[in-house]
């Protein structure tokens, strides 16, 4: 399918994502987020996605500044566009039951760090840079920001990257523990896609339930975690996978998985 502000490629076994406005930092309008969630509708047998920008940018934010959110009553414009085009979007990425991976070049910032943060490995190019700006402009953040990044970072890095709106360089986001890996910016595009085929590789139900288990490991107790594992390992047991994985320990050979 065609879109307007992403494009969309299948490579093997990873669908790939590409947010499509270089010319304003792939700055996101209600449309791209509706466009994204469209395209993780129907995965069509893809087995992990990959969500990058074009150009020299991952997402400069929502496009506040082609006009796509203003009008005589911007309040509620905004909160119209949060909660029907940006944030089910984001849970919808969350709730996807095949890994994620996002490349980041350029700026994450404002919902793009969102949307970065919110795929299950974040890789980043060395010029790579998260931002909470929205305090620069005397708003709050969204995206689901102020609930991830306290559990990525802590209450005191998280605090500091919204009140104080400066940016995060991709060294420092690695070494604070909020992404996965910092490349040379030449690698970035191999180096993300190479490991979103490697998840693509892998036993896919059993990677959508340690998703989900995750997911809600900070909103359960110690018990309704385990109680929630044993019932995925029920799950991902009853899986061919879960079969060709244990047959391939026994005859000592590398497990070929099918995502079934």
């Amino acid at each position: 399918m065609t879109y307007d502000h992403i494009l969309t490629e299948r490579r093997g076994d990873v669908l790939v994502l590409t947010l499509n406005r270089p010319d304003r930092l792939n700055a996101a309008p209600p449309g791209l987020f509706v466009e994204l969630r469209d395209a993780i509708g129907d995965l069509g047998g893809a087995r992990a996605v990959l969500v990058t920008g074009a150009g020299r940018a991952f997402c400069s934010g929502a496009d506040v500044g082609g006009g796509a959110l203003g009008s005589d009553d911007p309040g509620n414009t905004t909160y119209r566009a949060l909660t029907e085009s940006y944030n089910p979007t984001m849970a919808a990425f969350a709730d996807l039951a095949v890994p994620v991976v996002s490349a980041v070049r350029g700026p994450a910032a404002g919902i793009g760090c969102s949307l970065a943060l919110a795929a299950d490995f974040c890789v980043a190019s060395e010029t790579a840079y998260f931002l909470q700006a929205f305090v620069n402009i005397g708003l709050v953040p969204d995206g689901g920001a102020s609930w991830m990044l306290p559990r990525l970072i802590g209450k005191a890095r998280a605090t500091e990257m919204m009140m104080l709106g400066e940016r995060v360089p991709a060294a420092k986001a690695l070494e604070w523990g909020m992404i996965h890996k910092v490349v040379a910016d030449d690698a970035l595009d191999a180096e993300a896609f190479a490991l979103a085929g490697r998840l693509a590789a892998g036993p896919t139900v059993a990677l959508g339930l340690m998703k989900r288990g995750l997911n809600h490991a900070f909103e359960n107790g110690y018990e309704a975690a385990m109680l929630r594992e044993a019932e995925h390992q029920r799950a991902a047991r009853g899986t061919a996978d879960s079969m060709e994985g244990g047959m391939a320990f026994l005859q000592k050979r590398k497990a070929e998985f099918r995502g079934k």
